[in-house]
């Protein structure tokens, strides 16, 4: 008996994620509301017109899965395009073969083609003569051309779940099995191959794949911790830090620290980290963070996003992971106020939609000679009152609140006392929003 490569040379044997490319939409793992009944793509099979589609997602969904399914369930013939090499001609060429053999054009990193490539690919779906799936890692949005877009219905592909991933491994290691490569794996261990892929189908098979490597003769292939992590110890991290997943990962540690929720900013915060992110693009973040969501309810958290930036400068990974935690949690279990962001944000549509309000004659500087002949006169100086407060006009025409609104609650914040403080002082309660 032969191990899966003692035959690589004489037979060339698929991968084992091309050895069980679904064949229909039935069985493909993951993706629910894509292939369910009555999905556009189930609809759009059953009329035998496909149209034009682009899918969507990070690498190892099943885009090029689903686009095979689909040309089979179509009874069409499938012809992948490489988008870096293919040309007009090449377009052409299949245009020709498509009014005899109905064909399914598939196209994966769609956003390499050239415009005068998409033009002439649009126009053959326009015509009927070929249906035409794309596929991308990034948002069509902003990778492909308007026309492109305008003309495709987009379906976004999710990361598998770990309980899918798990049916993908063990599919996986039943295929094993029955081309003679009897793996050996615990229910613990399937679970960790499947979590540690990512939500990666393709990663997850790779990895089972590069499991059995060597193993020759009738015995078990027993796998053990160790091989699994030597299996993932030089794996690639899915995290592209100039794709649509990382600005949604950031777009996630920023709002989990905004809703108060440590746990979740720990977690967004380890995917960042894992991924290789910047230390100090994430500090840059904590900082913005620390005065548009927190501000006066606690100015201390400015501080400590300051000094964690300048911490990582000075130390880097693998250290600066913690300084990270630390501050991203202050911000996070700190009490929030918005109060001075949407306050300069209302102070700036003010500025930008109204005539220039004149600064009053007793603000005006009065330091020169022949300032009190132009009326820069009346000014009252707080510190020689008692109170260290006198009331005096500081903006004609800004009503009082018109920009800053107190968000202080229930807790003694900095807000809070100093609402309390200048109600004291003034008589007047504060204005909330």
């Amino acid at each position: 008996m032969s191990d899966l490569f003692d035959t690589a040379g004489r037979m060339n044997p698929q991968p084992l994620a091309a050895a069980l490319r679904p064949a229909t939409l039935d069985d493909i793992i993951g993706q629910e509301a894509v292939v369910a009944p009555g999905s556009i793509l189930r609809r759009r099979i059953a009329a035998g017109r496909l149209g034009s589609i682009i899918l969507y997602g990070p690498p190892g969904l099943g885009k090029t899965s689903i686009a095979r399914a689909v040309g089979n369930m179509l009874g069409k013939t499938f012809r992948p395009l490489n988008a870096t090499r293919a040309g007009v001609a090449d377009i052409r060429r299949i245009a020709d073969d498509a009014r005899i053999h109905p064909t399914l054009i598939f196209v994966d990193e769609v956003q390499r083609f050239s415009a005068t490539q998409t033009d002439d690919l649009l126009a053959l779906c326009e015509e009927g003569l070929v249906d035409f799936i794309g596929a991308t890692t990034g948002n069509p949005f902003h990778v492909l051309t308007p026309a492109l877009v305008s003309r495709s219905t987009i379906i976004r592909l999710e990361p598998l779940t770990l309980g899918e991933m798990e049916q993908v491994v063990r599919r996986g290691i039943d295929h094993l099995h029955a081309t003679d490569i009897p793996i050996v794996l615990t229910p613990d261990m399937v679970r960790l191959i499947a979590g540690r892929s990512g939500g990666d189908a393709r990663r997850a098979l790779t990895t089972l794949e590069s499991l059995a490597v060597g193993h020759a003769g009738d015995e078990d292939i027993v796998i053990t911790d160790d091989m699994i992590d030597e299996a993932y110890a030089s794996a690639p991290i899915n995290h592209d830090r100039s794709g649509d997943a990382h600005y949604d990962i950031v777009s996630a540690f920023i709002k989990s620290m905004r809703g108060s929720d440590p746990d979740a900013t720990l977690y967004w915060l380890a995917r960042l980290i894992h991924g290789g992110e910047d230390p100090r693009y994430i500090a840059r973040r904590i900082m913005i963070h620390a005065s548009e969501d927190i501000g006066l309810a606690d100015n201390s958290v400015l501080q400590t996003a300051v000094a964690a930036s300048q911490a990582v400068e000075k130390i880097g990974y693998p250290e600066a992971q913690t300084i990270l935690a630390h501050a991203a949690l202050h911000l996070a279990r700190a009490p929030k106020s918005s109060s001075a962001s949407r306050g300069l944000g209302l102070a700036l549509q003010y500025v930008a939609s109204q005539p220039p309000e004149s600064v009053p004659l007793h603000l005006r500087d009065a330091h020169y000679k022949g300032a009190a002949s132009l009326g820069h006169v009346g000014y009252q100086f707080p510190h020689d009152d008692a109170r260290g407060w006198v009331e005096q006009t500081y903006a004609e025409g800004i009503p009082r609140g018109a920009f800053y609104q107190s968000d202080a609650r229930g807790a003694s914040t900095f807000e809070k006392r100093a609402d309390e403080f200048w109600e004291r002082v003034t008589g007047m309660p504060p204005v909330r929003r």
